[in-house]
């Protein structure tokens, strides 16, 4: 798999650190000229605090090769789990008897005792440097007499951002390298401000979008978001991680080996880091990810995988590559998929004209230097040619592009993978061998009822391997399988459905006793487009999304099989004055904030547009440790219903609109709960919208936020309504919002009515 195969290899060449290498002496946090640091003592220098630390470690796959860098060193942390976050020299690696020196003219040198001379020095002999220290943030500063910082390890990233430092213009992440070689993705900002992520520097396939001002840094905060910053303006461009605002100990922002760009923030619960925002969603759209192993395409599970789809010529290596098939005896065709982009990555210099598609694989069979084509009409015929043999691309089931690859139209020519054998002479006789025909007929009829016998005892145990298969699915924590079920092991497993918790909705448990919540569905859609519509839900993986588990598809039964809430759903909560009592002012706006993330991911950060469609405080349920996750999206594909993305996202805005009034006010949905809300807030009132049972813990600038912005999502004037993006930064309080005017066409304000009833009686008059 390509997240094996390449991005776990490079995460382990960052963040595997020898043991041996951790082992070390801790130093005063202030760094005195002529202090060292050696491969062979394993000593380190360490931050006052203790969360960093800066000394060799070794290469897990040059097992003599070491750098010298700065680490995560906190207790809490593993060993093997204490990421590697700046490299001197980038990665400049020694041998044994090496040295890292503060030297007493003030520069900071590398020394390689195999080589015998300076592989990497600070270039700081002329500032004067009187001391250093390796700061609490993990930047490496040294500082002059006046304690004034001349040289700063901040200002000369690898490919990790911590929080607090600043990325200033013209300045480059690079990925770490693998296998010697230099990685060719970085992340550079231009002098106009704009992040983008690069394939050797030419090709761009990702950036922070247009600009709106000049002299921009950016910056990774502390609270988990990524900011463009301009001087005297504060942030104007932002993304955040999953866990924004969240209580975390660590962050840190790495260009990745696969090239992309990620958030990662440190889980006390179960020890590990989590990536909680990535620059490019979909990682085949990624250029070059596979690069010479050939395709990328998602499989079953929704990872993307590498392949080779063209390669149809043995060779010695893995390689994926494209040939011109310039000597074929009997001409060339072009072999058609539908759905895939393919690109050119060395030389980067595709073709494109605009064409028909026929033309297009004319154009290509007719030129001897061509391999591919691709053809695409967004709203333009395009044909974009490649003349190289290294291509790549991707595959999506929801791409409009449709590939041609030149091949040989002789198969022996086209596909030389075995020897073949010569044919019979002319002049060679047959005769017919009763004997063999006989013995031939008696060895297939006892192949025949061996093979029934073998199928009849495979139906037979088919349904407990169901179960097997379940439960080894399950054995690993944060398993991504998706399982598919029998309508008998969801009666097992939710005991005959004996423990119903809602509407078609029944408590169960796992082979491996993990508890489940599964949901009955109607069996309108037939199993094809179900089991489609499942696999395309099961691959969604989101902090404020309950995750599919696993289904049953049985002729006419459709069940789904959720990870199950411990503390149910927000309705229950709000119904009960008992149970209100531990919905607060802060968790009901975190809750507010959690739905709103976990929508704006649906509709604008999955591979596809996906709407929930029947939103509401029933389908927001509260796990273990009390945080909300919206359950039952996607339904609306599972049942085949069709509908525009602008339809589907206004009705999410709009039911999300209502979840906020709800939770703030107390009140179910009711006719007239929403113009009796608007009129209090316009009349200057909004506490009396507020819930009594909150007791005065109400934060005034978090409801005027959130009572404006509910009644925008309820504007019947759908131009109006805002998207689920703004309505997030509202909630987080990056985004100004406006008074609302009325949110529905037939109310009318008291001066209105008053006005109207003065005409009225004039008119009678």
């Amino acid at each position: 798999m390509l997240e094996q195969e390449r991005f776990l290899y490079g995460s382990a060449l960052q963040l595997c650190i020898s043991l041996g290498s951790l082992l070390f002496g801790v130093v005063a946090s202030e760094i005195v000229l002529g202090s060292k640091l050696s491969v062979e003592e394993d000593n380190s220098w360490v931050s006052s605090n203790g969360d960093f630390a800066i000394g060799f470690y070794n290469h897990p796959d040059q097992p003599n090769q070491f750098s010298i860098g700065i680490r995560f060193n906190s207790k809490s942390i593993p060993v093997d789990k204490r990421t590697v976050v700046w490299v001197a020299g980038g990665e400049v690696s020694v041998s044994n008897n090496s040295y890292f020196q503060l030297q007493k003219n003030g520069e900071l040198v590398l020394f390689d005792a195999s080589q015998g001379q300076e592989l990497w020095t600070s270039k700081t002999s002329q500032l004067s440097v009187a001391s250093a220290f390796l700061r609490d943030d993990g930047n490496l500063v040294l500082l002059n007499e006046k304690k004034d910082i001349v040289w700063q390890s901040f200002d000369y990233p690898t490919d990790t951002l911590l929080p607090g430092q600043r990325f200033y213009a013209f300045s480059t992440l690079r990925a770490a390298s693998q296998n010697d070689v230099s990685s060719l993705y970085s992340l550079y900002l231009n002098v106009s401000g704009q992040l983008q992520l690069r394939w050797e520097s030419s090709i761009i396939y990702w950036n922070s979008g247009r600009p709106s001002h000049s002299n921009l840094t950016a910056v990774l905060t502390s609270s988990g978001s990524l900011q463009l910053v301009a001087p005297n303006l504060g942030p104007v461009w932002s993304v955040f991680g999953e866990d924004h605002n969240d209580t975390v100990r660590f962050r840190f922002l790495r260009l990745d080996v696969d090239g992309n760009l990620r958030l990662f923030s440190w889980i006390e619960v179960s020890q590990k880091w989590r990536s909680v925002w990535q620059a490019v969603e979909n990682q085949c759209t990624v250029f070059a990810t596979c690069y010479q192993q050939g395709i990328c395409v998602f499989n079953a599970s929704g990872s993307p995988v590498c392949t080779c789809p063209f390669h149809h010529t043995a060779q010695s290596n893995s390689k994926c590559l494209f040939s011109s098939q310039h000597d074929c005896k009997s001409g060339s065709i072009m072999l058609e998929q539908a759905n895939m982009f393919l690109y050119g990555y060395y030389p980067v210099n595709d073709s494109i004209s605009i064409t028909s598609i026929n033309q297009c694989k004319s154009m290509c069979l007719n030129d001897s230097s061509c391999t591919s084509v691709t053809y695409t009409n967004d709203g333009s015929a395009k044909c974009r040619m490649m003349k190289t043999p290294y291509v790549s691309g991707y595959s999506v089931p929801s791409l409009s592009s449709i590939s041609f690859v030149k091949r040989c139209s002789d198969p022996i020519a086209a596909d030389p993978i075995f020897p073949l054998e010569s044919p019979p002479q002319a002049h060679e006789s047959y005769k017919i061998c009763i004997p063999c025909l006989v013995g031939a007929a008696s060895g297939t009829f006892v192949v025949f009822v061996v093979i029934q016998l073998a199928m009849g005892f495979y139906l037979h145990k088919r349904r407990n391997s169901y179960r097997r298969l379940a439960s080894l699915a399950y054995s690993t924590p944060g398993s991504k399988c998706l399982i598919m079920l029998s309508f008998t092991e969801i009666k097992d497993l939710t005991g005959n459905f004996n423990h119903q918790i809602g509407p078609r909705m029944f408590k169960g448990a796992l082979p491996n006793n993990q508890l489940v919540a599964v949901k009955e569905l109607e069996a309108t859609t037939e199993a094809r487009k179900f089991r489609a519509a499942v696999s395309k839900i099961g691959s969604i993986y989101h902090k404020g999304l309950v995750k599919l588990e696993g289904y049953c598809c049985e002729v006419d039964l459709r069940y789904l099989v959720y990870e199950y809430a411990k503390n149910g759903s927000v309705e229950k909560y709000i119904e009960d004055s008992t149970l209100a009592e531990r919905l607060t002012w802060r968790k009901r706006m975190e809750i507010c904030l959690s739905v709103g993330r976990a929508i704006f991911y649906l509709h604008t950060e999955c591979r596809e547009f996906l709407c929930h469609g029947n939103l509401k405080c029933e389908n927001v349920v509260l796990d273990e440790n009390f945080e909300a996750k919206v359950n039952e999206f996607g339904l609306r594909m599972l049942y085949g219903e069709a509908s525009s993305h602008r339809a589907s996202a206004e009705k999410d805005v709009e039911e999300f609109g209502k979840i906020v009034l709800t939770l703030v006010s107390g009140i179910k949905e009711a006719n007239d709960v929403f113009g009796w809300a608007y009129k209090e807030w316009l009349e200057g009132h909004a506490e009396n919208v507020v819930d009594k049972r909150l007791e005065g813990e109400v934060d005034n600038e978090e409801l005027e936020r959130a009572l404006r912005i509910a009644f925008w999502c309820l504007q019947t004037d759908e131009r109006v309504k805002p998207s689920m993006g703004e309505v997030v930064k509202v909630l987080e309080g990056t985004l100004p919002v406006d008074p609302p005017p009325p949110p529905f066409t037939c109310w009318r304000s008291p001066r209105e009515e008053e006005d109207s009833s003065e005409l009225g009686s004039e008119s009678e008059t």
